[in-house]
């Protein structure tokens, strides 16, 4: 099958007539990690990999799907068995390659799509370093954020319920591949002390951000409730966060740039003056 929407399926002239209809480029990573005694390691690679994929399915060719980034920043995971790390700087640069090769190509809109919470600091240099050393536009965004009303209506768990391997991605995962999921081995694993400050949860996060090695307050590889997981939950949130991105690809995609001024050389009109 072509698949028209993956950009590994065209050829190179076909490659260059699609720049021609601006289409939203849209780079999926993820990551290979921990993700408790129930959940495989793929989790953000398979969660981020099927939301880009039914959106760009849906998109009516306003998306082209990059090949997809498996592997993030995990140093702070590295007492699991499994988990594979990229240092920061060098995620940092090989991301910044395919975007700057993206524009290159004369394509205009970048949208980096995350599944791992801790590549996204990295991913925030790449897009503002996209946007000043190339004619494009480059913008990132971590999958739980285009559905946060939703997510929130879903949820049953309590504070810090909803952070890694916990009741949101088991209620997704269990609704895209259920017989992948031991839920018999869910845990809820909540170890951090107790602070005014400082505290995980991907849709309430705390305002001082600190991350520890994962092993100093989680002996099982999950922060958050599991057990409070449904596939029914999953199949809600699933579709609130494909369409949130179809939202977003449309807006992206005619979203006005005001014209630069260089201030060196151009006088500014100052009122009064």
């Amino acid at each position: 099958m072509r698949h028209p929407y993956l950009w590994q399926r065209h050829t190179w002239p076909e490659l260059r007539e699609r720049v021609k209809e601006q289409p939203v480029v849209v780079q999926p990573i993820g990551s290979v990690e921990d993700h408790g005694y129930h959940l495989p390691l793929d989790v953000d690679n398979f969660l981020i990999g099927s939301i880009c994929e039914e959106a760009a399915k849906r998109a009516n060719g306003d998306i082209l799907l990059m090949p997809h980034i498996p592997y993030g920043f995990e140093t702070h995971h590295m007492d699991f068995p499994g988990t594979i790390d990229i240092r920061q700087e060098h995620l940092l640069d090989f991301v910044l390659d395919v975007t700057k090769s993206i524009a290159h190509h004369g394509f205009e809109r970048i949208l980096i799509a995350d599944g791992h919470g801790s590549n996204m600091p990295i991913l925030e240099l790449v897009a503002r370093r996209t946007i000043l050393e190339t004619p494009a536009l480059c913008g990132c965004f971590i999958w739980p954020g285009l559905a946060a009303k939703t997510i929130q209506q879903q949820r049953t768990s309590g504070h810090q319920g909803m952070a890694h391997a916990a009741e949101l991605e088991t209620s997704v995962y269990l609704h895209l591949d259920a017989e992948a999921v031991q839920m018999d081995k869910a845990v809820r694993d909540i170890g951090m002390p107790e602070s005014e400050f400082i505290w995980m949860d991907l849709m309430n996060g705390s305002p001082v951000r600190l991350m520890d090695e994962w092993t100093r307050f989680s002996k099982s590889g999950v922060y958050g409730d599991a057990t409070a997981a449904t596939a029914e939950k999953g199949g809600i949130i699933f579709e609130a966060v494909v369409e949130g991105f179809l939202r977003l690809v449309k807006e992206f995609k005619n979203r006005p740039r005001g014209q630069r001024t260089d201030y060196h050389h151009e006088a500014p009109n100052i009122p009064g003056q």
